[in-house]
């Protein structure tokens, strides 16, 4: 079968589609504002070698005349802000675009290619790569399926002040540090409040044990939003799927309560609390998509 050529292609990436010959991107079969001349040939160098770093030098040879006076690493980091405005994506929290320091760009999500009759002409990801794509499903894209993901993506959420998101998480932090020492400090009444079930033991090792284990989390991610770590996003996405159990489980911390507040608000609450863990996440995710990117990207 003879090859594509490239201005023949379109390109599948999550839910964008980019027609190589036109230069049409589009979301969700949406047509999107057309991208500038720049931002588009850069971002076809990336789709034609996913998961492989492109170096500055090779955008700056491929892109810009060598006799062409203009200030590059401006025109590029300008371009790269571009292209990751048009698909929802941050230099913070990479879904397309990857920042490498100090050499280039990678584009790390699965690419497919068809050809302009619609025909699929196989992945262009590398092969064997466990986060190849996969078959396209009804003519659109194989990772169209991630944006009916239960949890929110970074491109689905408002864009927040990073301080206003640090805040709020951080305040999140305080409360569970409160909920471990109410608890701790009034273990023997826990205890008073299961004396009739079989299992009061077990409810208090549970307590201990999690409060013990939250205690320290807690404090790090606490001083991480207050001092403004670098990455405190991406360390806290690693870290919820662990947090996230324990999170749920003290979610019940209102029945601990329950005869000073009854059963009706005690349930309340809990409904309430059992959504503060993937607010966190939301917050984090909104507080780290600046306007503008460019301060990600000057290296």
């Amino acid at each position: 079968m003879p090859e594509i050529k490239p201005d023949s292609q379109t390109f599948c990436f999550g839910i964008y589609e980019l027609d190589a010959a036109t230069g049409d991107l589009r979301r969700d079969g949406n047509l999107q504002p057309r991208l500038r001349e720049q931002a588009l040939r850069i971002l076809l160098m990336l789709l034609d070698r996913p998961r492989e770093v492109v170096t500055r030098e090779d955008l700056r040879e491929r892109l810009w005349a060598a006799d062409t006076f203009v200030d590059f690493d401006h025109g590029l980091n300008t371009a790269i802000n571009q292209l990751r405005a048009a698909l929802g994506d941050s230099a913070a929290n990479s879904r397309f675009i990857q920042t490498v320091p100090r050499r280039g760009y990678r584009f790390i999500a699965p690419v497919e290619t068809k050809n302009r009759a619609g025909a699929n002409s196989g992945a262009a990801a590398p092969a064997g790569n466990e986060n190849s794509a996969q078959p396209a499903v009804a003519g659109k894209p194989a990772d169209l399926r991630a944006s009916h993901a239960l949890l929110s993506e970074a491109h689905e959420l408002p864009s927040v002040s990073s301080g206003v998101a640090r805040t709020l998480f951080a305040l999140v932090q305080i409360m569970y540090l409160s909920f471990y020492a109410i608890a701790l400090a009034r273990l023997a009444k826990v205890d008073a409040i299961f004396a009739t079930s079989k299992f009061a033991l077990v409810v208090v090792v549970i307590l201990f044990v999690s409060a013990a284990a939250g205690i320290p989390t807690r404090l790090y991610l606490l001083a991480a939003a207050i001092f403004n770590y670098r990455g405190l996003t991406s360390k806290f996405l690693k870290l919820f799927p662990w947090i996230l159990p324990f999170d749920e489980l003290w979610a019940l911390a209102p029945f601990l309560l329950i005869t000073q507040i009854h059963l009706g608000l005690a349930i309340a609450a809990t409904a309430a609390l059992l959504y503060v863990p993937f607010a966190q996440r939301s917050l984090l995710l909104m507080g780290s998509k600046p306007p503008d990117d460019s301060s990600q990207d000057n290296e």
